[in-house]
């Protein structure tokens, strides 16, 4: 007759090796896991609410080789003051005009005609960026 050697028990002498390191990978997985979620709300945050302005140029008309005519929408806090760069330019693509204009009215949404003044005939506006006077940019 043989002898059949029987198993050891199983968990007698403690967790293998194996079942200690998947659980310390798994807690290493959940905290990476909340810090990556943290991180994404942390920007997600600070690109919402640090906007400062925004602006578009609806469309702009052409009126003279000495004027030019743009139709800006911006949109911003109720309180927030500042400023948008526009530039105008040739169709050779020299710049014939830049006007930063100015927006302090107690408004979320502004609607605005500007006028720009032009060196030569523009073919073409562009706004630059705009800035609220506490320094954020866009």
């Amino acid at each position: 007759m043989t002898a059949v050697r029987e198993a050891l028990p199983e968990n007698r002498y403690g967790r293998s090796a194996d079942q200690r390191a998947d659980r310390k990978l798994r807690i290493l997985g959940a905290v990476l896991g909340v810090a990556l979620l943290g991180v994404l709300c942390w920007i997600g945050y600070g690109y919402v609410v640090g906007r400062g302005i925004s602006a578009e140029v609806i469309k702009f008309k052409v009126v003279s080789d000495e004027r030019m005519d743009v139709h800006l929408e911006v949109r911003k806090g109720a309180d927030v003051k500042g400023y948008c760069t526009l530039r105008s330019q040739h169709k050779d693509g020299s710049e014939v005009a830049r006007k930063d204009v100015r927006f302090d009215a107690h408004s979320d949404r502004i609607d605005q005609v500007v006028s720009l003044r032009t060196t030569a005939r523009a073919t073409t506006v562009e706004l630059l960026g705009c800035t609220d006077d506490g320094g954020a940019g866009r």
